[in-house]
């Protein structure tokens, strides 16, 4: 019994890893669609609320994951020498993504850099949760014109 247990736990943490690869490939060539295709229709959504930064406000649908994406696009220019991906940790459905994000706020062009982590959730190949922790109060400087 214990080797189907063990067998079904590494099946399981494959699919999330593959999810979450798909995620990360999807995102970085830009195709919002097929990245929007990854997420449930329903999303347990959590990015720390902050009223300056136009992207950072509540989700919970497919849809509103797609807009996400497609505002993160149009608001920044990211530096594809300074986002990096750190670390990646898949256990089961839960996975942890680590590392820095750094570009340009467009509105403004000021320099952002952040270390962040998300979290995500998979279940039947979507992702069900997903969590971003980053400084949003760095955001919020870069995304505030200068007086």
């Amino acid at each position: 019994m214990a080797a189907t247990t063990d067998t079904t736990d590494v099946m399981t943490t494959e699919r999330t890893r593959a999810t979450v690869q798909e995620f990360l490939t999807r995102m970085a060539a830009g195709d919002l669609e097929r990245l929007g295709a990854l997420f449930a229709e329903r999303v347990d959504w959590l990015i720390a609320e902050n009223p300056d930064v136009p992207w950072i406000r509540p989700r919970s649908t497919r849809a509103d994951a797609v807009a996400h994406f497609r505002e993160l696009a149009e608001s920044l220019a990211p530096d594809p020498d300074g986002n990096t991906i750190d670390a990646i940790v898949v256990e089961g459905t839960e996975a942890m993504v680590t590392g820095v994000l750094a570009g340009t706020v467009r509105a403004t062009g000021k320099p952002y850099r952040s270390p962040f982590a998300v979290r995500v959730t998979v279940e039947d190949g979507l992702i069900t949760r997903y969590r971003v922790y980053e400084d949003s109060r760095m955001f919020a400087a870069a995304c505030t014109p200068d007086a």
